[in-house]
């Protein structure tokens, strides 16, 4: 094996963990747990909690 095919698979290898890390991440399966992790900056705050909730509900209407 030379340095090209080790290059070579090297790209291979992070090719198909970004594809996996992106299917992952954009799975329909984990939306509800990303939408609890975007709250968790306003833990300690429940005005805020609830002014982010609200405007996530007038997003999707």
């Amino acid at each position: 094996m030379d340095i090209g095919m080790i290059r070579g698979l090297g790209t291979l290898v992070v090719m198909v963990a970004f594809i996996g890390l992106a299917l992952w991440v954009f799975s329909p399966k984990r939306k509800s747990e990303f939408e609890d992790a975007t709250l968790l900056p306003f833990a300690d705050d429940p005005d805020a909690i609830k002014h982010v909730e609200q405007a996530s509900r007038s997003n999707k209407e």
